[in-house]
């Protein structure tokens, strides 16, 4: 009788442990740089002194910060657990940032 080979799956290869949790490796100091990182582009807004009209739509600032940050987040960080989170804090300063005075002004 001939039987089916299984592949097997090693510890320390697997992403997950048997109870299903992430097995995450970075250190806290890794991961505060990063945190730093991120408040500070998410911040960075290019502000005119006068909003341009575009159609009825008036426009004062572009989050460039923002923008550059999302695509950081979605190219680099390998667990979705951690993109959520570095998600949340972008759009949560970015928002912050928007009143606040901070950014460039054109």
């Amino acid at each position: 009788m001939a039987s089916k080979h299984k592949q097997r799956t090693y510890a320390r290869n697997r992403a997950f442990s048997r109870k299903g949790r992430e097995k995450i490796f970075e250190s806290d100091g890794l991961y505060l740089l990063k945190l730093i990182g991120y408040i500070l582009l998410g911040s960075f807004w290019i502000k005119l002194g006068t909003p341009v009209q575009i159609g009825g739509l008036s426009i004062g600032a572009f989050p460039v910060g923002l923008a550059i940050g999302l695509v950081l987040v979605w190219k680099f960080e390998q667990y979705q657990s951690n993109r959520k989170i570095w998600y949340a804090v972008l759009i949560a300063v970015g928002i912050i940032s928007l009143f606040a005075p901070s950014g460039i002004v054109i």
